[in-house]
């Protein structure tokens, strides 16, 4: 024999209640469920609020016709008419007898406990005769039951304690009477000696349920609501969120304390005790085979077994030198707030004995606030102990499972993963038994944390990367199509997915905390009406407050670099191919370095120096294995490699440049590239990066143009110079071709220096055979001493460059 409980959205509607009449159907045999309802769904709170309204004078009778009409409606769609009669009447009498009592409350401006759990026990009262009825069409044995006649309970109205001796007695008794009878069974409500209703609190019909179901030694015990047992997280919150197949008694325990409210701690007490099976089933879909919480699980791979949260919390502090080593002073404050029925819900103290937090429920924050001062009046006065003060905004978040008690780095990965996140922790609380680590956290958080935990703890799901795009020219736009395209690679083979939350150019932003469709995003960008703003799109980014975020700049402008510092500190880690921010002062580069190693984020830039070649990381991954790096060379330009790789017998050096920039290898202005500026910036940020706290000025710039070129007022006549300074030109081809060997324009790390000069090299150089518009960079280190490391290839392009990019953004999600 099993119990079944339905919940309040399982009974809340026409469709539910159909649902739940199927479910029964296949049920009927030797041994008839027994079934336990809740109130129909919004119906208590709409109770509760009517019990206000009484009592402040405000109008509550709109509010009790809704209520009515909610019920009447279901049995006019679900009843023949011939059979509506005898439910429609006793129902009304029940709404009577409801509105009498609200109307006494509204008389007597006064809302007792005992009245309270009175006008709330009609939802479930209303609920299960309505459902009896409607099942009397096809199970003519269904029976109602007010279960507050059966389950006994002292006099505590609104959370009753139940007298379990005398309640067994009477269920079993009822139920030898009734066996042949299909049971609906009113949940939550109870009674005292006196006859009079109480109610058994928060998840009373879950606790009905499995009263009944200790009482009668059940199979199991069946919770019926709307969501897929017990998951790993609550889905609203974690979208990745999934059902666990079984759980203990004391994992499902510690995950419903913390606020997964599928079902409540009392529920699992009886339950427990008896080693009956308890099983979360979906209403809405009955294929699930349900989250078992039993005793002798299988064992799991699952690290943890799920986050649960408490959305409000408050927290109280109390400190001072005449707590230290003072005994019993623990037992004095928490007996107090026990005795005022104050429910503290965690608990933390320093090791020096100087303080002790707790948290409590918003509603009980005061009331603790003012006992403890009442209680501690002398040593407040006396200043052995400070004021306390109430925080609020807060929230609790755990993590639960058995496995954690033998699995070490537990606490580890959860404050890494919040720690990178920018989540800061206000106080831990981790029991002996090492099933649950606590963290109070501020509820502005509360989702951020709970997703990036989540992502921490189940690498077999997709870790979620949050991307904010700043630039859609040829760069950007590459950039999401190598997104889209690698997004089936990115998930089966790195666990990965990005989605673009934002983008933004010089004319129009867009952000959608739904994330933004690379198939349509040019054509959605085009049709916002908002003006780009890049405080306000950086701003809204910070407000999403999302776990795993990057920030990437695709630009060439300074305005974006301003905000690196602030974007960094907001622990959103910094993608970048804009090399303004690098190359400037070099404060600035060693803030942005500081404070990504601050907050735990990233800042990264390889395609600040050769667009996709894994230059930056080379140098890092050298300097981090311990080598020395005693000579950087290299050729970062890619069109004045394709110049001086194409400068040869036959060909004027001006014709070559007019080829370049007819390929599109320079700016509109070729000097632009050929000032060796842009080539100083990336040899500029790889001596910093290699160690040296080098600012611009310390670099020696040589110019390969004459003086007159540079010079030119236009383009035009720019060309007309180099023309009239091709013998400049053809003196140095014919030196380097006597002398067997090539120019190329070299840029050198050497002992702290920076040079950048044009240079013949030989055969036995390594930039010797460079061709096309390749960049290459050499090292020579302590390992690469004989032969240098090189790194060669395209240095330039869009397809490169977002390549660069997108590797970095991956990099991200991998730490």
């Amino acid at each position: 024999m099993n119990i079944l409980k339905f919940g309040g959205t399982s009974v809340g509607s026409v469709e539910s209640i159909s649902a739940l009449i199927e479910i029964l159907k296949p049920l009927q045999g030797d041994e008839n469920p027994i079934v336990v309802l809740s109130a129909m769904g919004g119906v208590t709170n709409a109770l509760l609020d009517m019990a206000e309204n009484a009592r402040n004078l405000r109008d509550y009778g709109d509010a009790l016709k809704l209520v009515e009409e909610k019920h009447f409606k279901v049995i006019r769609a679900l009843l023949p008419a011939g059979a509506q009669n005898p439910v429609l009447t006793k129902l009304k009498i029940y709404f009577n007898e409801l509105e009498d009592i609200l109307q006494s409350v509204y008389n007597l401006r006064e809302l007792s406990a005992q009245t309270k759990d009175l006008i709330l026990s009609y939802g479930e009262r209303c609920s299960t005769v309505m459902i009896s009825h409607i099942a009397k069409q096809q199970f003519s044995n269904a029976v109602y039951v007010d279960g507050a006649e059966l389950i006994k309970t002292d006099s505590n109205f609104g959370q009753a304690k139940v007298n379990t001796y005398m309640t067994e007695m009477l269920i079993n008794d009822f139920y030898e009477a009734n066996q042949d009878k299909l049971l609906f069974v009113t949940g939550f409500i109870s009674s005292n000696d006196d006859g009079r209703v109480t109610t058994l609190g928060r998840g009373g019909s879950d606790y009905t349920a499995a009263i009944w179901g200790a009482a009668l030694n059940a199979s199991e015990i069946q919770i019926w609501t709307d969501v897929d047992g017990m998951l790993t997280a609550d889905p609203r919150i974690v979208k990745k969120a999934f059902s666990l197949p079984e759980l203990s008694y004391t994992e499902a325990m510690e995950l419903s304390y913390f606020g997964a409210k599928v079902i409540y701690p009392p529920t699992m007490i009886p339950a427990f005790l008896k080693k009956i099976p308890i099983v979360i089933k979906n209403t809405f879909n009955t294929d699930f085979a349900g989250t078992y919480i039993k005793h002798g699980i299988s064992p799991s791979n699952l690290p943890i077994k799920g986050i649960s949260s408490i959305d409000e919390i408050s927290v109280l502090n109390l400190s001072g030198s005449g707590m230290v080593g003072k005994a019993g002073f623990s037992g004095r404050l928490f007996s107090m707030l026990s005795r005022e029925q104050v429910n503290v819900v965690l608990i933390t103290q320093s090791s020096s004995e100087h303080s002790i937090t707790f948290a409590v429920k918003p509603a009980d924050s005061l009331k603790a606030l003012s006992l403890i001062n009442k209680e501690f009046e002398l040593e407040l006065q006396a200043r052995k102990l400070e004021y306390p003060e109430v925080e609020n905004g807060l929230s609790v978040v755990a993590i639960v499972g058995e496995n954690m008690k033998r699995t070490p780095g537990m606490s580890g990965k959860l404050f890494s993963a919040l720690g990178r996140n920018g989540v800061n922790v206000r106080a831990i609380a981790q029991g002996s038994s090492e099933y649950n680590i606590s963290v109070i956290i501020s509820k502005t958080d509360l989702s951020k944390a709970v997703n990036a935990i989540h992502d921490a703890f189940y690498a077999d799901l997709k870790k979620t990367l949050h991307v904010f795009c700043l630039g859609t020219g040829n760069i950007g736009k590459t950039l999401f199509k190598q997104l889209q395209d690698q997004m089936p690679f990115l998930a089966d083979n790195n666990d990965l997915q990005v989605k673009v939350m934002g983008v933004s150019n010089t004319r129009k932003m867009y952000l959608d905390p739904r994330g933004i469709d690379l198939n349509t995003w040019e054509e959605d960008l085009n049709n916002q009406d908002t003006k780009a703003s890049l405080p306000d799109f950086i701003r809204r980014m910070k407000a999403m407050n999302l776990p795993n975020c990057v920030f990437v700049d695709n630009t060439a402008s300074h305005n974006p670099v301003e905000f690196y510092l602030d974007i960094l500190q907001s622990s959103i880690s910094v993608v970048t191919c804009n090399k303004i921010g690098n190359s400037a002062d070099y404060e600035q580069y060693a803030a942005f370095k500081q404070a990504a190693r601050t907050y735990g984020v990233d800042f990264f830039y390889e395609t600040n120096v050769g667009a996709g070649l894994p230059i930056i990381r080379t140098l890092k991954d050298l300097m981090l294995s311990g080598d020395k790096v005693a000579c950087i060379e290299a050729i970062l330009s890619g069109t004045i490699s394709y110049i001086f790789n194409n400068y040869k017998d036959g060909v004027l050096f001006h014709e070559v440049v007019k080829e370049a920039q007819e390929k599109g290898y320079t700016e509109p202005d070729p000097r632009d590239d050929l000032n060796g500026k842009d080539f100083m910036r990336k040899m500029l940020i790889l001596a910093r990066d290699a160690g040296y706290a080098l600012e611009e000025k310390d670099i020696e710039l040589e110019n390969m143009l004459p003086p007159s070129c540079m010079a030119a007022e236009s383009v035009a006549d720019f060309y007309k110079e180099l023309k009239n300074n091709s013998a400049y030109f053809e003196n140095l081809k014919k030196q380097a071709t006597q002398n067997n060997k090539v120019l190329r324009y070299i840029g050198k790390l050497e002992g702290g220096k920076v040079s950048i000069n044009l240079q013949m090299v030989d055969e036995n150089h390594p930039f010797y055979t460079l061709s096309g518009s390749d960049n290459i960079i050499s090292f020579t280190t302590n390992r690469y001493k004989d032969r240098p490391l090189v790194v060669k290839g395209p240095g330039a392009g869009a397809e490169v460059t977002a390549a660069g990019v997108f590797a970095d953004i991956i990099n991200v999600g991998k730490r």
